[in-house]
């Protein structure tokens, strides 16, 4: 049994089905009078039928919401059908004959809450268009104030390093020169008492001699020699002490520093007494006229609506071509470039560049995954490498370099915008629910999606990720066995959770239609979904000879590319006539 629009979660969308008796095929259009959704054929019915063949049926997306069924406070069995504009207050059809409404001038509630929801949708577009792109503006321009902010921060402290450090080199040299000075008064005054020393071992010496002298004069056996001696005249005086003299040693006298003084030394960190210019937003005026299109875009549109004019669904799809893949043993993933070359890779992180032939053009080997590679506007080939955490870029000469440093977050899937030139990059850290980064074409981060309005986590696995020709980043998550859609703000639009009782969803991209195309892993079939979510075909079943389709990509001609599981053919089909 399908489920009432009332029990479809706001933030969540399944399939529609036709509401009419047993017919469940897929919703397009919709009954205001009957409050019916109906596929195309019991339109078609429905508007043969003598009594509702002057119903208005109008496309899904155009219906008049149902009135609530209420019933009126006065009179419990009947339901308020009226808003009576003098009283402004709802009222059944019965009250409408009372005397307190005599006179009075009712309106159809069906027409009110028609009205007020088409508020209520405005305001939503206006929160979805303006305010919220615009909020988020500010949160990226913050972000790099941030970025900005601790650079200037951080240049000042190494500029405050550096000016210490000069100033300790000048305290060395003027110290190494005091040192020095130190060390020539030392020399000085040691060699003063080196030379007193000396003097005094002179005149111990002399001193020594005259001893032995004297004790001559005392031997017997000499006695003339000391009568002459001891004459007068002959008396020999002992020379007096030399006079030496106590250094005077050099006094130390301390620096008187505080720590004002070295402050005043150093230089200082001042913040300007400026007002802060306060951050511009665009007024929802101006917002309104940058919508508007350009010449270039009003051209880009027309041939956008010529195209969609002339595309269409056909009933079945065709078979272009087929052909094998050198090198890899299943095609998880293909990413187009220029010059109708590909790149193909598989679960064992054989990734590999081919011709439209099948000749391997050249191939490396990376740390594997699903969705891990895709090509830029410029032609370069970026891909993940998990184990490193690292985004590498392949240009066309071959020449490989390091383009994006992911921290701690392990880089699972990748993106490159046709729109802008933006990479939208999966990834999954242990202990943090799984995110979307955005970043620009220079690898500096501009934006993370990570959590839905509620403060939930929107992925788990985000495997394969894509974005649509409106700006939604379309993301295959088979542990929550879905596609999870947010806009190009980061907010979660809806999930599609598959057509059956169980859904795996791995390689996804989308077309010029703004179609969404993903390989379901349960059914193995590829569905086709417009960019709302809604449930159009089994694009690709088994009974077509796709047995284990696991990835889808889109060229410019239209045609859809199928790699499978197990099987190493790139299958071509023709799907837009």
């Amino acid at each position: 049994m399908a489920l009432s629009e009332s029990q479809v979660p706001p933030d969540a969308q399944h399939y529609l089905v036709c509401g009419t008796g047993d017919c469940e095929k897929n919703c397009q259009f919709y009954c205001n009078d009957c409050h019916l959704p109906m596929c195309e054929q019991c339109r078609d019915e429905h508007q043969k039928n003598k009594k509702t063949k002057n119903h208005e049926v109008v496309p899904y997306k155009l219906r008049k919401r149902q009135l609530p069924v209420e019933k009126c406070n006065i009179h419990p069995t009947r339901q308020i059908e009226f808003l009576c504009e003098e009283c402004q207050i709802p009222i059944c059809p019965k009250c409408a004959t009372t005397k307190e409404h005599h006179g009075h001038v009712f309106t159809d509630l069906e027409v009110v809450f028609a009205e007020k929801c088409s508020f209520c949708q405005e305001e939503i577009a206006k929160i979805r268009n303006y305010f919220e792109p615009t909020s988020q503006d500010l949160k990226n321009e913050i972000a790099e104030d941030v970025t900005k902010m601790k650079k200037i921060m951080e240049g000042i402290r190494a500029a405050m390093k550096a000016e210490a450090e000069s100033v300790k080199k000048l305290v060395d040299t003027v110290i190494s020169d005091k040192i020095e000075q130190v060390d020539k008064v030392e020399q000085s005054l040691l060699k003063t008492l080196n030379g007193q020393n000396q003097t005094i071992d002179d005149y111990i010496n002399y001193l020594s001699d005259l001893v032995r002298t004297f004790y001559g004069y005392l031997s017997p056996s000499d006695i003339k020699n000391l009568t002459f001696a001891l004459k007068s005249e002959n008396l020999i005086m002992i020379k007096p002490i030399p006079e030496t003299s106590k250094p005077v040693p050099p006094v130390f006298t301390a620096g008187q520093h505080s720590k004002e003084d070295v402050t005043k030394l150093l230089g200082r960190i001042s913040v300007p007494n400026t007002k802060p210019e306060t951050r511009k937003i665009k007024p929802m005026e101006t917002v309104s006229t940058q919508l508007k299109p350009t010449g270039k875009q009003r051209k880009q549109d027309r041939e956008y609506s010529d195209m969609k004019q002339t595309l269409s669904l056909p009933s079945s799809v065709t078979k272009v071509r087929e052909y094998t893949v050198p090198g890899v043993g299943s095609v998880y993933h293909i990413s187009l470039g220029k010059s109708g070359r590909l790149w193909v890779s598989d679960c064992f992180g054989h990734l590999v560049q081919t011709d439209l032939q099948g000749n391997q053009l050249q191939k490396i080997q990376t740390s594997a995954g699903f969705g891990y590679h895709t090509v830029t506007q410029d032609g370069d080939l970026i891909y993940t490498y998990k184990d490193i955490k690292v985004i590498n870029r392949i240009t066309p000469d071959n020449t490989i370099t390091e383009f994006i440093k992911t921290g701690d977050w392990g880089p699972l899937s990748i993106h490159s915008s046709h729109i802008n030139g933006d990479v939208l990059v999966g990834m999954r850290k242990d202990g943090e629910p799984s995110k979307v980064t955005r970043y620009n074409k220079t690898g500096t981060e501009i934006q993370n999606i990570q959590r839905d309005n509620k403060g939930q986590g929107l992925y788990s696995t985000p495997y394969y990720i894509t974005e649509n020709i409106n700006g939604d980043v379309c993301v295959s998550d088979y542990i929550k066995h879905a596609v999870v859609v947010v806009d190009k703000s980061g907010q979660h639009r809806f999930s599609y959770t598959g057509k059956g009782s169980k859904f795996d969803p791995y390689g996804i991209c989308t077309d010029v239609l703004g179609h969404i195309l993903v390989c379901d892993d349960i059914s193995n079939t590829v569905h086709l979904l417009d960019q709302d979510g809604q449930f159009l075909s089994l694009l690709l079943t088994p009974q077509q000879g796709v047995k284990y389709p696991i990835s889808v990509c889109v060229d410019d001609e239209n045609n859809l590319s199928v790699g499978q599981y197990i099987i190493t053919t790139v299958t071509v089909y023709k799907y837009l006539q």
